[in-house]
């Protein structure tokens, strides 16, 4: 399966650029997106809903990651090291086909912060 598809790799982008001044620079006061994507590992615990792709790099991407070690954290992560990672069995990870964001990233960090994972 692959992780982004033609689609969601343009939201992530466009969401990326609208984050972004004239010249490039991350806006001062971003814009809180929904999630775009959840990404999880089947056999590992881990999950990262992301918002955005850096439009200067495009394999960066920007979300909430959970690790499954109890600390979820906002920050980036390589689209390409998520594609080739495997988990516990050597299962990759997946996009959750079903997932549909219904609140802004800082409410599902918030809530993260709460719960010590992503409940999504």
């Amino acid at each position: 399966m692959k992780l982004l598809t033609k689609d969601i790799r343009e939201q992530l982008l466009a969401n990326g650029r609208a984050n972004r001044d004239e010249n490039g620079w991350p806006l001062e006061e971003a814009i809180d997106h929904k999630p775009v994507v959840k990404l999880f590992t089947p056999d590992a615990g881990c999950t990262w809903l992301l918002t955005e792709l850096d439009p200067e790099e495009p394999d960066i991407a920007f979300g909430l990651c959970d690790l499954g070690m109890g600390c979820p954290e906002l920050g980036t992560v390589s689209v390409s090291e998520l594609e080739s990672m495997r988990g516990r069995l050597g299962l990759p990870i997946e996009r959750d086909l079903s997932f549909e964001a219904d609140k802004t990233l800082s409410a599902y960090a918030e809530e993260a912060s709460k719960h010590g994972a992503i409940r999504a």
